[in-house]
């Protein structure tokens, strides 16, 4: 099991429970007790976790969004699919804003090379673009979040709403049939919405993890979306729900990577 896996393991234990124990852990990862001690250091480096005798604690409240740094490690192989997708529904010449996140700077990597014009919500996305040669950078306004560097705030939305963009390719931090695309930050929340707005069709990037779950600030309701792209362990229930309810929804295989 890579490294992004055993971490994703461990923070999804610690969600639902206020302490892990190395021994649990490896017996839930098949890692040696050495390494899974090496993850629990790296992901208390990070912010995610105390390291505390036989194991470690959770120090991110309940609704409180994992670092930027963290979650860059986790679910790697699905986010590279779903980025790897979301491109093809991508062409040369258009106008795109591009939302913060992990998922989000994938799809920046993998636009290095094509001819589009692209206003990023994050300054992560604005230095991997900013020396592209194909690429016309359009930068918003606003105050970027600690940690995370996305956009916030009134000068943000009101660089969004001067203009009008071909695709909006967002990445909501929760997702859910009833609960809708929700974010853990007002000020996101409000940008992510107001970049649907402006854009004639909009694509959500949302892997397995996020389905199912709700975060503090709402964004709109599931059927809003044009085009939602998750990997297989999005529940397939879930997927046929939308499916009825008009929404079409990919579904990016890691093995094709």
């Amino acid at each position: 099991m890579k490294s992004a896996e055993r971490q994703r393991i461990i923070v999804e234990r610690l969600r639902d429970a206020p302490r892990v124990a190395v021994a649990e852990l490896v017996d839930a990862t098949g890692a040696s007790d050495m390494t899974v001690r090496r993850d629990l250091d790296f992901l208390a480096a990070q912010g995610v976790l105390k390291r505390v005798h036989g194991g470690a604690i959770s120090v991110l409240p309940a609704g409180v969004e994992p670092p930027f740094a963290a979650r860059s490690t986790a679910d790697v192989a699905a986010k590279l699919a779903i980025a790897r997708a979301a491109v093809e529904y991508l062409r040369d010449g258009e106008t795109i804003v591009l939302d913060s996140g992990t998922t989000a700077l994938e799809v920046a990597r993998l636009l290095r090379n094509r001819t589009m014009t692209v206003m990023p919500l994050s300054l992560h996305i604005a230095q991997e673009l900013a020396d592209a040669p194909g690429i016309r950078l359009l930068m918003p306004g606003g105050e970027p979040r600690k940690g995370e560097l996305a956009l916030v705030g009134p000068l943000t939305t009101a660089s969004l709403r001067a203009l009008r963009f071909d695709v909006a390719v967002l990445s909501p931090c929760a997702f859910g049939l009833e609960s809708g695309l929700t974010a853990f930050d007002l000020g996101d929340a409000e940008v992510k919405l107001q970049a649907m707005e402006v854009a004639t069709r909009s694509m959500i990037l949302a892997d397995g993890a996020k389905w199912d779950r709700a975060a503090l600030a709402y964004i709109c309701p599931v059927e809003r979306p044009d085009l939602i792209i998750t990997d297989s362990s999005a529940p397939e229930s879930a997927r046929a729900a939308l499916a009825e309810r008009g929404v079409f929804v990919h579904v990016a295989r890691e093995d094709d990577l």
